[in-house]
């Protein structure tokens, strides 16, 4: 395997080689060489590397997949050429990160930016630090005191027209598990749309395992 990057910059070019890419995300997801079908198992696999897709030759429906099908990366149209300098990101900083930082570094909107960061996050997960919760899960809002105060006034007047004044506070959703964990989420508003993926995504088990190696093995190499 290529040798690991050691700084955000060296990370983002390592990662910009969708060959780098291809072999960093075969030997985690498959370490003893063996491609296996995500939908039905099967080592009878073959690459095609025109289409840069994996196809089984078992008979079931979907025999082409790519080396996102089966994670969390599967649904979203972001490359792994950004998705994995983030991850990088993520795993090597010693105070966390912020989706701002990641907006700036990899030049996605501040919308996308907290996506990938959740996403992280929950890849990051495990039965140690935090994993999904499960049984009753109480869940609750509550606002801190943000930097309102200095953003723009025309940017308040607008969030206010569009429903979202807190008072130029910052919204935290905790979620509680009875009698045991305790997980919380910074959240633009306390709307549905910003408060359910959230909550979907911590109550369900999605793909933990993998992605906890991710993790490792991008802080590491």
């Amino acid at each position: 395997m290529s040798k690991a990057p050691k700084t955000l910059q060296e990370a983002i070019v390592h990662f910009a080689s969708y060959e780098n890419c291809h072999e960093f995300m075969v030997n985690l997801r498959w370490p003893n060489g063996k491609v296996l079908c995500p939908r039905c198992g099967s080592d009878n696999v073959s690459w095609l590397p025109n289409a840069k897709v994996f196809k089984c030759y078992q008979k079931h429906d979907r025999q082409k997949f790519s080396l996102k099908v089966g994670t969390i990366f599967e649904d979203s149209p972001i490359g792994l050429e950004k998705w994995l300098p983030v991850m990088w990101m993520l795993v090597n900083a010693k105070n966390g990160i912020s989706s701002r930082e990641i907006h700036r570094a990899m030049g996605v909107t501040q919308k996308t930016a907290w996506f990938m960061l959740q996403r992280c996050r929950l890849a990051m997960q495990d039965e140690l630090n935090g994993g999904s919760l499960s049984g009753e899960v109480e869940v609750d809002e509550t606002f801190i005191r943000g930097k309102g105060c200095s953003m723009h006034k025309e940017r308040t007047v607008r969030r206010q027209k569009e429903g979202h004044n807190t008072g130029g506070k910052a919204v935290v959703m905790g979620m509680l598990e009875r009698g045991g964990k305790v997980q919380a989420s910074v959240i633009p508003d306390r709307s549905k749309a910003s408060m359910q993926p959230i909550i979907r995504d911590s109550i369900e088990a999605r793909h933990s395992g993998f992605l906890g190696r991710m993790g490792r093995c991008v802080a590491h190499g």
